[in-house]
């Protein structure tokens, strides 16, 4: 089975673009799922064995995931990076299943994000300069990278992977290469660029066209967990609520967008969302804002 999960986990990297974070995990659950597999029918699994998973053995799998606690976020996920697996093997190798389909994934309550305050956002300016007071080139990288999310409402991968190309000449528009290396193209604010100048012109390395913009103290590409700590620091710092994160920058990003008359459509675009069912759970965090408005504001709210 090693040989096969091999060839599904290079099926996902090159002919689906999947990225390496996302083809780790549909090893993980493919894995969890023969792991079980093994134990529920007492052997080694073989390929053409997967053509004799029932219903009774995919329900029994997750069933076990939750004895072991695990959510159903993860548990819908690993049937969902099965049922890919179970489609790979069938047009490959014609292993065919048809139980697969019968199972219903564990319905995942969908957390609504929380919109930053604006005031909140223009404190984090001099938090910065006062927390990277030593490296006063790491404060105008922290700031460039915090105005480059809000402004741009971009995933923090996006921000990171942008190259000194991309932003050259202080661009009207970004393209952004995005999940499924999916190409899109963000507007850039003055104020984003002027940023992102600050910083390049103060930042001792990293200065080739190809090189990535944001850089680590060692000038290294800075990494994903490098931008989290650096909004975990102001999080701190301010005394701010624990879902002040980098995707919270990008959730204000398009939730001033939609209160702003900003459409549905034109959101998906520029947030780079494969689907609109996404983009419309801003429509439900703007109605719970208008809605919060309206109880504490209407002359009639508390009236029985």
């Amino acid at each position: 089975m090693d040989d096969v999960i091999a060839d599904f986990i290079d099926y996902i990297l090159h002919t689906k673009n999947y990225s390496g974070h996302t083809a780790n995990a549909y090893e993980t659950d493919v894995r969890d799922f023969i792991k079980f597999y093994n134990r529920f029918n007492d052997g080694d699994a073989k390929l053409p064995d997967m053509s004799r998973a029932d219903t009774l053995c995919f329900r029994s799998w997750l069933a076990d995931r939750a004895r072991r606690n695990l959510t159903h976020k993860s548990t819908a996920r690993a049937l969902s990076s099965l049922r890919g697996f179970y489609k790979f093997i069938a047009k490959k190798y014609n292993i065919q299943n048809e139980a697969i389909s019968l199972i219903s994934s564990p319905k995942v309550p969908r957390k609504l994000s929380k919109a930053i305050d604006a005031s909140d956002v223009s404190d984090m300016h001099d938090a910065i300069a006062d927390i990277d007071s030593r490296e006063p080139w790491i404060a105008t990288r922290d700031w460039a990278l915090v105005v480059l999310i809000f402004g741009c409402g971009l995933r923090i991968s996006e921000a990171l992977n942008l190259t000194n190309k991309d932003v050259a000449g202080r661009p009207d528009v970004l393209r952004i290469m995005g999940k499924g290396s999916k190409e899109r193209l963000v507007p850039v604010l003055p104020a984003v660029n002027d940023a992102i100048d600050k910083y390049i012109s103060v930042r001792p390395f990293g200065n080739s066209p190809d090189d990535n913009v944001f850089r680590s103290v060692r000038g290294l590409p800075m990494s994903p967990r490098m931008a989290e700590k650096v909004i975990e620091n102001l999080r701190h710092y301010l005394q701010l609520p624990d879902y002040v994160t980098p995707h919270a920058l990008r959730h204000t990003f398009a939730t001033a967008l939609l209160a702003g008359g900003a459409d549905l459509r034109s959101l998906q675009e520029l947030l780079g969302h494969s689907s609109l069912s996404t983009t419309q759970l801003y429509t439900k965090v703007n109605m719970a804002e208008i809605s919060n408005i309206y109880m504490h504001a209407h002359p009639r709210a508390n009236i029985d």
